[in-house]
């Protein structure tokens, strides 16, 4: 799946968007907050999809990689819409949510919205990657300082040096507020699917107790939880990957 990019229109932003053929259930990638779909991650499971024949789709939420909008403008409910258009447009039948961080969250609500519009059925299994549902509640507002706050208030975002990148990692008052909309972690989740979770144990970023904390409210005879000692954030390395492609198959064998 190389070359452009195709392209949705979602209320009136155009989202940038891979798919390739193959069997079902295929695989459905959700990135993480400020990454894209072209990364280490969602490469590896398009050369995994093609050795195994699985349907493979991918996308940008707006403001992010080829996508259009501005990424400032982007909270969870419009990420959501955006991945919930893509899913219905282009695939068909059951489907594997692979969600890296905050894709894990999107990859969540998305199967709340599925079930609430009666298709529980699309949704055959989830590989959720250093999960980071709540993360704007959880790990964002705790840590906000009085300063901060007013930064929010005043000029509605702020901005923190990133060890990803130079660019700074921007949040948002809209975010914030928006996320508190989307709380997924206040009460038992009832997937109705088997759940793989891969977490590091160093992970600078969303803590290991956080991935805990998720478990402990999914159903414990659905739930596998990986946990990486010296595993970050990203989870990349070659040994991460190969990782990632084994909870695939056994998420495969399990369902399907």
């Amino acid at each position: 799946m190389t070359g452009d990019p195709d392209f949705i229109d979602v209320g009136g932003v155009p989202i940038a968007y891979r798919r390739a053929a193959g069997l079902a259930p295929g695989i459905v990638w959700l990135g993480g907050y400020r990454s894209d779909m072209r990364g280490t991650k969602a490469e590896a499971l398009a050369g995994w999809a093609g050795r195994n024949g699985r349907a493979y789709l991918r996308h940008d939420y707006s403001g992010h990689g080829e996508s259009g909008g501005v990424f400032e403008e982007g909270t969870i409910s419009t990420w959501l819409a955006q991945s919930l258009a893509v899913l219905r447009a282009f695939s068909n039948g059951p489907q594997i949510l692979v969600g890296s961080s905050m894709g894990a969250w999107i990859a969540l609500r998305m199967v709340a919205e599925l079930e609430r519009a009666g298709e529980r059925g699309r949704v055959a299994g989830l590989v959720l990657i250093a999960p980071a549902p709540d993360f704007s509640i959880d790990l964002v507002e705790p840590r906000l300082t009085p300063d901060m706050r007013r930064r929010l208030e005043t000029h509605g975002f702020i901005e923190e040096p990133s060890a990803y990148g130079s660019d700074p990692t921007i949040y948002t008052r809209a975010l914030i507020e928006d996320g508190r909309a989307n709380r997924v972690l206040g009460a038992p989740i009832d997937t109705h699917c088997p759940v793989h979770v891969l977490q590091g144990m160093a992970d600078p970023d969303v803590p290991y107790q956080h991935a805990l904390k998720l478990v402990g409210l999914l159903p414990s005879d659905d739930v596998t939880l990986s946990l990486v000692p010296d595993g970050d954030h990203r989870l990349s390395r070659p040994q991460d990957l190969a990782m990632l492609e084994r909870a695939l198959d056994a998420m495969l064998a399990r369902v399907g």
